[in-house]
């Protein structure tokens, strides 16, 4: 009850800043508040979907198991202990929200929006994927490149309890787990304004949280199952900030900007040459067709490198904690304190002695 009070309060100042801001942020406050109020209303206690006769069998089984993963999560890797996880939501669509990145023709710095509460963040979130386009097409008539992500998950930060989703309940046994490790270490460690900070800290403690969850629970068909997706999922990342770095190089450059947007569009096709050469190494494995299938721009490979850039400074920095989650939590915390710039400094160090 009181963390649900905290967070009427924390909505509350998000409509009043609103207000005093105009017509089209009240719009996107209201359909936040409405979006989100809508999701813990469908929410219903694990215990009572298992025991309802009318809900799947395959769906029960999978609730406990992530039950198991959730007392994981705080026995294990010390994340919070509370409501979270403990509900189960059917959202009846396949993502919670869908988030806008923008940047601009030739740059990779992608645009911020600025939120109560949280600060300021890389991208705009909607529960409706219509709101979400919408905003996209306002944005390219900007001039901007946009990329729309569906998003299975979300944290409130510890102010309210997240549901399980049926957006992400029917992952592999390495994503669930995944996911509910990741959502949590939000509410270890939020540093206002720094999505990269946040973002690799999460996902640092969501993949060594699923390798000792699956080290210690899982069987040999779901870890070798993890570790092929994790090896994927490496060469994915790694051909993108490539390709990142490329076109960073290229846009820092003297040349004028026709010439940059014909490097450009030449560093584009190489990447898709590129990624179907690698798949082809994957054993049939198309997991990522989808995302190569789009027009690529600026705002998808920006967004990648968010949420990936200081994962490896992180894995130092539980390394150097011994592996113990609490001291490492602790240190993350100190660099939280830092100013921005001291605390990438920070990473970037650990990174140059490893």
């Amino acid at each position: 009850m009181k963390r649900r009070k905290r967070g009427l309060i924390a909505l509350a100042l998000a409509i009043f800043i609103a207000a005093v801001a105009g017509c089209s942020t009240i719009d996107y406050y209201t359909q936040s508040i409405h979006g989100h109020f809508a999701m813990l209303r469908a929410a219903r206690p694990i215990a009572d979907v298992v025991a309802d006769p009318a809900v799947a069998e395959a769906l029960k089984q999978r609730l406990q198991r992530a039950q198991r993963i959730r007392a994981f999560a705080s026995e294990q890797l010390a994340l919070p202990d509370n409501g979270s996880y403990r509900s189960y939501a059917d959202l009846q669509r396949p993502f919670v929200v869908w988030n806008v990145f923008a940047a601009p023709e030739l740059s990779l710095d992608l645009k911020q929006w600025c939120y109560p509460v949280v600060g300021c963040a890389v991208y705009r979130g909607y529960f409706d994927r219509a709101a979400a386009e919408q905003t996209a097409q306002q944005l390219r008539a900007e001039g901007f490149e946009v990329n729309v992500a569906g998003v299975p998950a979300y944290s409130t930060l510890g102010w309210f309890d997240d549901p399980l989703l049926n957006t992400f309940i029917g992952g592999s046994e390495g994503q669930l787990a995944g996911l509910i490790f990741h959502e949590l270490a939000h509410q270890v460690v939020f540093v206002s304004g720094d999505t990269t900070f946040n973002e690799s800290f999460a996902t640092a403690v969501e993949r060594e949280g699923v390798r000792r969850w699956l080290a210690e629970q899982g069987d040999d068909a779901s870890r070798t199952a993890n570790a092929d997706f994790a090896q994927r999922r490496r060469e994915f990342l790694n051909l993108l900030l490539r390709y990142r770095g490329s076109l960073a190089e290229n846009y820092r450059s003297q040349q004028p900007d026709d010439a940059k947007r014909q490097r450009k569009q030449q560093l584009f096709a190489n990447l898709k040459d590129d990624y179907a050469r690698l798949r082809e190494t994957w054993g049939g494995f198309a997991g990522y067709d989808r995302f190569f299938a789009q027009e690529l721009n600026n705002a998808h490979l920006a967004s990648i490198a968010a949420y990936n850039d200081l994962v490896p400074a992180f894995d130092a920095l539980l390394a150097h904690a011994g592996g113990d989650f609490t001291r490492f939590y602790d240190e993350v915390r100190q660099l939280a304190a830092m100013s921005k710039e001291r605390r990438e400094a920070a990473l970037r160090g650990m990174l140059a002695q490893r």
